[in-house]
């Protein structure tokens, strides 16, 4: 019997461990004292995908999912339906944020190296998120029914026919022999229900393993190694309620800025909102510039490298692939870069310009200038990885620290 059997709760534990599960995952979950600032985006990802999950719960109550009916349902949510504009902003800028969020949480363990032993498992799980969340992105993407809606829809699912029984494998997919409604009204499907559940299991399957190895920090110290008498780590503390009144610092700034955009600059000059989505869809007319959205910029600047579309796309696909193996790539004795010898530190800094010039470069027309830049960034952005077996276990390391250092 639980020992709090006289109460309201005692009767709930003895029938569902709310409170044990509460104390393993909060209360007695003891982290690193020294988080910093890149510890922020693991809880402003999970910030926005309750946004998305939330906002999007919304705008599905007006949204029509037909090839007649979609383009006017999303005018008519931004025109007529009473705050209408916001929840279709707080989604749109919401993807961009979320992605942002993301983007910066893959950073800090590229950083920190929390993709290492005994942390390979929580990677996987955080690549199989991002993963689906490419995927969700994408198909919500479609829904608007506009011009780059469509001819987006167009490209990508054209990828698909360079497989063995491509063309088979298209028309499966579009449900159709062109983009149609029918292709629409499953993606509507896929996007509102199968991948968002997919979401929320793998972000639960992430944190287990998460709670279950522990918290890596800037240093990449082991913090279970030193305890005391009482066997709490020294240099942790318990994560509610020291991390969750600090966290609440970054989640107000984000918010700040996050409705900053929101509320003067939802359309991010096109980077975010298209101009051309801004027409319905239209088969017979062919945007003048086919662009993904940034978030998928990196990608489309490596598939766009190759003359070849068969080699693109096997180069695309393969460096989203490579990112799942990136613990067994990294050879070094050290997690942290801080400890990590100058030719790691170059390659991480150079690797996230890239990355960042790759993702504009995506989102610009594929010419003269900017397709010798991508194809260089493309070769810079493998070789960070095909390289790390070699330059991590060969490079001198400092010697890292028993205790973390810095903290509150």
């Amino acid at each position: 019997m639980s020992k709090n059997q006289n109460t309201l709760m005692g009767w709930i534990d003895d029938r569902l461990p709310v409170t044990q599960t509460y104390e393993k995952h909060m209360s007695k979950y003891y982290a690193p004292k020294n988080f910093n600032f890149w510890y922020f985006f693991g809880v402003l990802s999970m910030l926005m995908l309750a946004n998305q999950i939330l906002t999007g719960i919304w705008l599905t109550m007006n949204y029509v999912p037909s090839a007649e009916g979609a383009f006017a349902s999303v005018e008519y949510i931004m025109r007529d339906v009473e705050w209408g504009w916001l929840l279709r902003y707080m989604h749109s800028t919401g993807a961009t944020f979320f992605f942002i969020a993301v983007y910066l949480h893959m950073m800090r363990a590229v950083l920190y190296g929390s993709y290492q032993k005994p942390r390979e498992l929580i990677w996987i799980f955080g690549m199989l998120i991002y993963l689906a969340l490419m995927a969700e992105a994408f198909m919500g993407y479609v829904l608007p029914w506009g011009q780059m809606s469509y001819w987006g829809a167009q490209v990508i699912i054209s990828l698909f026919s360079v497989l063995p029984y491509g063309d088979a494998l298209t028309e499966w997919i579009r449900g159709d022999f062109l983009i149609s409604g029918a292709t629409l009204n499953r993606f509507f499907a896929l996007h509102v229900i199968a991948v968002p559940l997919v979401l929320v299991m793998l972000v639960v399957l992430h944190l287990l393993a998460l709670h279950e190895v522990g918290s890596n920090n800037p240093d990449g110290v082991d913090i279970k190694k030193l305890k005391d008498e009482n066997g709490k780590p020294l240099d942790g503390v318990p994560f509610h309620p020291y991390y969750t009144v600090h966290d609440m610092v970054g989640i107000v700034v984000f918010l700040m800025i996050f409705c900053t955009v929101m509320f003067f600059f939802p359309e991010g000059n096109g980077f975010m909102l298209e101009y051309a989505n801004f027409e319905p869809a239209n088969g017979l007319k062919t945007p003048e510039h086919i662009a993904p959205v940034w978030y998928f910029g990196s990608f489309y600047s490596i598939l766009r490298a190759f003359p070849d579309k068969v080699l693109g796309v096997i180069a695309m696909a393969a460096a989203i692939a490579i990112l799942f193996v990136l613990p067994w790539l990294d050879r070094s004795p050290v997690k942290s870069w801080r400890y990590k010898g100058w030719i790691s530190k170059i390659f991480i800094l150079v690797f996230a310009v890239t990355f960042v010039l790759l993702t504009w470069l995506g989102t610009q027309p594929a010419t003269g200038v900017n397709l010798i830049l991508a194809r260089v960034g493309t070769a810079i952005y493998f070789a960070f990885f095909v390289l790390m077996p070699f330059y991590s276990s060969m490079e001198k390391t400092k010697p890292v620290p028993e205790r973390v250092t810095g903290g509150h």
